[in-house]
């Protein structure tokens, strides 16, 4: 068997165990419509470890721990899919809500987007403005004839 062979047996060997250590998350519904709001709700909320991933696509512990959370709230208590994203809420702060409400807290974060746009729509406009007041450059006579030799010479 060739170096190379036997390299990428081994690069694939470690790839297969690092999949299969990755944990699974097996939980058992009472019925489909229970799967489907875990599932739904799993997706809506943030891992509060992980930048920009929710809690169904991590494999922090602190998901873990979140997606039995979510589990145990709508299959054991019963909760409403709006007492869960309240429980946790609670619990981790608006953070783990990819739709923050609009509070005090995060008026910052509904309204800045907004006030970039329009510092921008107002700094291209003064740009253009003084753009526009400048007007076309006037050529000398020398610049003039050595433009007029460029296009007779084409």
């Amino acid at each position: 068997m060739s170096r190379g062979v036997l390299i990428v047996l081994i690069a694939v060997f470690v790839q297969i165990s690092v999949w299969a250590a990755s944990p699974v998350d097996v939980y058992q519904f009472d019925n489909e419509s229970q799967q489907a709001r875990y599932k739904s709700l799993i997706e809506e909320f943030r891992c509060p470890k992980c930048l920009n991933t929710n809690i169904a696509g991590s494999d922090a512990p602190i998901a873990q721990d979140l997606r039995r959370t979510v589990h145990r709230l709508v299959v054991v208590e019963g909760y409403s899919d709006q007492q869960v994203r309240d429980f946790l809420q609670a619990r981790y702060g608006d953070f783990v809500l990819y739709n923050p409400p609009l509070n005090t807290r995060t008026v910052l974060i509904w309204v800045m987007p907004g006030v970039l746009g329009g510092v921008g729509v107002l700094v291209l406009m003064v740009l253009l403005r003084r753009a526009h007041r400048r007007g076309a450059i006037e050529l000398d006579a020398d610049d003039k004839s050595r433009l007029q030799s460029i296009l007779d010479h084409d």
